[in-house]
Order: structure tokens, then C-alpha cells, then sequence
């Protein structure tokens, strides 16, 4: 059988996709596919250093260097799509690009060489990023907190809150989170005070730090997180009135009661952030109450309290 240099390039891509691999790792990698081929595999590596510049002049962005791995950088492989897949691209591209996330965007633009006139009619966002995630710095304090992430130990990162203040925190279990188009750091802090348990973890001590007001993060310590899972609350709501037909989206939501007869609906939740739950619950009014824990249901009481007194004016007018 003929050595065919199409299928040889193809999977050179193919193996650069997974991964950056090294010369002598494609190399080996690429003995076998020619063998299986039923095709001799001498000067794989021959093949290989020719076939890389072919690539290149085709648009595909291939880094090397001496030492290194073969990186695949960008791919310009020629994609056909149909106008629905070419719509669902500029959708998904345009609100990364709307909740700041410009290069992603971009990437995606580019592999389906998308144009204003694959935009659907009367789509519009409304995201309000505090910064553009792809800006250089912020993509590498993302960089850095993936692989913090990655390593599963301790580390500390020094952050700057709203209030301009600025320290050190250690940080234990970690994860990214995009909330209401807000990129954050959600991490568990071992040893945080908290005041309505008796132990920890508990939930009152897992934060959120806003990516844009991290200053630095530190090396990872190598001592491995005690805690593999973020500690949560089971918490119970009632929703009254029109809400009485809510469906519950979240997977860690579950209705316990409805009575349409007397317009309620009960729900049982486990949550992993407080002040999170708290936004949500606030923005439903009148028609909602906390139940349980008895604890929650009075701080929350007591904002609306509060909240209460900014109209108390206007309401006895």
C-alpha cells in the first residue's frame, strides 16, 4: 500500500487536536497509524518535518521549537454548515462576546467564518461584565487558577474587595463559576469564622472573589484539599400567588407540597452560597417566605425589614 500524504496530514492534526505532543511522541504515535495502514513506517520523522510546513501554508498555526512540543494553535480546517448551525454559532459566539469573553468570541466567529448576515432577527443580551475576561492579564489569572484548580491543593490568592481593602486569603476546594454574567472564584476558606453552626465546613464559609479584583495568586502549597465537596444547606421556601406554578430549573431544587387550592407551592433546595440564595429569594417579593432553617428565615426577615424603612415615608402617605 502507497504512503498517502492527505491521510498522514489529517492525522497529524488529529493527534495536535487532543494535544501538544513532542517529535519524538508523534513519532512513535505515527509508526504505529502507517503500520496499521499496512504501510512502512521509516523516516516517520522525515515525513513528519515535511508534512509540518505543508500544513502551516494551508492557515493552520502550528508552534514548534527546539525542546518544545508541537502546538496547534489554530485550526483553519474548513467547516460547511447549514444556516440553522451557522445562526446557533452566531448565538452562542455573540453573547460570549456580550458577557466579555471578546476572544473566545472571535475564535468562533473565525471557525465558521461568520458574518452580520447569519445574525438572527431580534436577538439581544442584556450582560453587564465589570471587564473583558479575554483581556491578557485577566486570561492569565484564569490560566493560573485552572491549574491551582487542576492540582487539587491548598493556595492563596490576594484580592482586593469593595470596600478597596486589601489581604491575603487561603484558599482550600475551588471552582469557576459565571453568575449573572459575573465571572467569580468560588472557593471553600478552611478555618473562616462563621456564627449560626457548630462546626465546620459549613456553608458561611465558602466565598466568592470576583476575578477582576484578584491581584495575584500565589504557588500551590502541595498539600492536598481535606475537602473534596463544597458544604451545603437544605433549605425550605414557600411561593405564593402567581408563583404557585413555578417549575423548579435547578437540579438541587425539588418541590415538596403544591396546593393550587390554596395557591401555594413548597420547595426544598440545597444550596452552596448564601448570599446567591438570598438574591434570588429577594427578587420574588411578597410572594415568597423562607421556612427553614429558622435562622435564615429571620436574617432575611430582618433586610426586608430594613429594605421596608428606605418607603416607610412613601407608604403612609
Amino acid at each position: 500500500m502507497t504512503y498517502n500524504q492527505l491521510a498522514f496530514a489529517l492525522e497529524i492534526l488529529k493527534l495536535l487536536a487532543d494535544k501538544p505532543r513532542y517529535r519524538s511522541e508523534l513519532g512513535d504515535i505515527l509508526s504505529e497509524y502507517l503500520e496499521k495502514q499496512g504501510i512502512e513506517a521509516k523516516d516517520v520523522l522525515q515525513k513528519l518535518t515535511r508534512t509540518i510546513p505543508k500544513l502551516r501554508k494551508c492557515g493552520f498555526i502550528i508552534e514548534s521549537a527546539p525542546h518544545h512540543p508541537y502546538v496547534l494553535k489554530e485550526s483553519n480546517f474548513p467547516l460547511i454548515l447549514s444556516v440553522e448551525q451557522r445562526q446557533a454559532l452566531y448565538i452562542a459566539a455573540y453573547f460570549l462576546a456580550n458577557m466579555g469573553f471578546s476572544a473566545q468570541a472571535s475564535q468562533i466567529y473565525r471557525l465558521g467564518n461568520l458574518s452580520q448576515s447569519d445574525r438572527p432577527p431580534n436577538v439581544k443580551v442584556d450582560f453587564n461584565p465589570p471587564v473583558d475576561y479575554s483581556e491578557s492579564h485577566i486570561d492569565t489569572l484564569v490560566q493560573q487558577l485552572q491549574q491551582r484548580i487542576e492540582t487539587g491543593c491548598y493556595y492563596q490568592i490576594r484580592y482586593i474587595n469593595a470596600q478597596k481593602e486589601e489581604r491575603k486569603w487561603d484558599l482550600g476546594l475551588s471552582e469557576l463559576r459565571l453568575h449573572n454574567g459575573v465571572l467569580y472564584l468560588f472557593a471553600h476558606v478552611p478555618g473562616a469564622p462563621f456564627k449560626n453552626f457548630e462546626k465546620e465546613p459549613n456553608i458561611e464559609q465558602n466565598y466568592t472573589f470576583r476575578i477582576d479584583r484578584i491581584t495575584n495568586i500565589y504557588p500551590s502549597s502541595g498539600s492536598a484539599w481535606f475537602w473534596r465537596t463544597f458544604p451545603t444547606l437544605s433549605i425550605r421556601y414557600r411561593m405564593t400567588g402567581s408563583l404557585v406554578y413555578y417549575q423548579p430549573r435547578r437540579n438541587h431544587e425539588k418541590v415538596i407540597e403544591r396546593n393550587l387550592d390554596d395557591k401555594y407551592i413548597e420547595i426544598e433546595t440545597i444550596e452552596d452560597h448564601l448570599f446567591w440564595f438570598r438574591q434570588r429569594i429577594l427578587q420574588y417579593g411578597k410572594n415568597v417566605q423562607v421556612l427553614t432553617p429558622n435562622w435564615l428565615a429571620k436574617n432575611i426577615a430582618q433586610e426586608i425589614s430594613l429594605a421596608y424603612q428606605n418607603y416607610n415615608n412613601l407608604v403612609q402617605q
